[in-house]
């Protein structure tokens, strides 16, 4: 199991970021991603991975005014 914005999500082996935010349905055009605290570029999304027990933040950013 894996948290996912503080929910629990179910881990699966060789769950990457790409995989996780395509299975969220997550397709805002700026996202942060952090991994335990850790901010995970989005070039490096398709071959990080995401292991079991992991605390992963998606972050939809966007301009306001």
């Amino acid at each position: 199991m894996i948290k996912v914005n503080g929910r629990d999500f179910q881990w699966e082996e060789g769950l990457t970021v790409e995989k996780l935010l395509e299975k969220k349905r997550y397709v805002f055009p700026k996202i942060i991603v952090r991994i335990n605290g850790e901010l995970i570029k989005k070039e490096d999304w398709p071959e990080t991975i995401i292991n079991d027990g992991d605390d992963v933040k998606a972050i939809h950013v966007f301009a306001g005014g």
